[in-house]
């Protein structure tokens, strides 16, 4: 991870070193670490952060949670087609590798996002989703007790 990288990964652990997994964000908030509106924010292939909805308002993007709260299944970029192995999921892979934890948020309504905490990517998979009629990226997430 490049210095860079890590120096905005600090500040981000910063702006939410008082959150609780739960609380209600504002999307000026939420912005102020996620700059970008789609759900994988990376910089130079590394991932800051990342955003859900878990397909309740954003169908092309079905993540859910696996037998407990602590893992999630993660969607890919691409909305339309089958995925590729574009910057974003790129980044996803390398957050693999570099075992960084990001903040997660929930979209719940306009203006109103979940914390779910920080989390790392453990793994990533090439599927057909059945549902959707397409081959998509599913990541592995798992809850981290503190970010790292």
């Amino acid at each position: 991870m490049s210095s860079k990288t890590v120096k905005n990964s600090l500040t981000n652990e910063k702006k939410l070193e008082n959150a609780r997994v739960g609380d209600i964000f504002s999307w000026n908030e939420v912005s102020e670490i996620h700059k970008v509106r789609n759900g994988i924010y990376q910089r130079d292939e590394q991932i800051i952060s990342l955003l859900t909805d878990f397909g309740k308002i954003n169908p092309c993007y079905p993540d859910y949670s696996g037998e407990n709260k602590n893992t999630i299944f993660y969607t890919g970029a691409g909305r339309r087609g089958d995925q590729k192995l574009d910057v974003h999921n790129r980044a996803m892979f390398n957050a693999v590798e570099s075992k960084h934890a990001v903040p997660l948020f929930n979209k719940l309504a306009v203006g109103r996002w979940e914390f779910l905490g920080f989390w790392q990517v453990f793994e990533g998979k090439y599927i057909f989703d059945e549902k959707q009629a397409r081959m998509v990226w599913k990541f592995t997430l798992k809850r981290c007790q503190m970010p790292v």
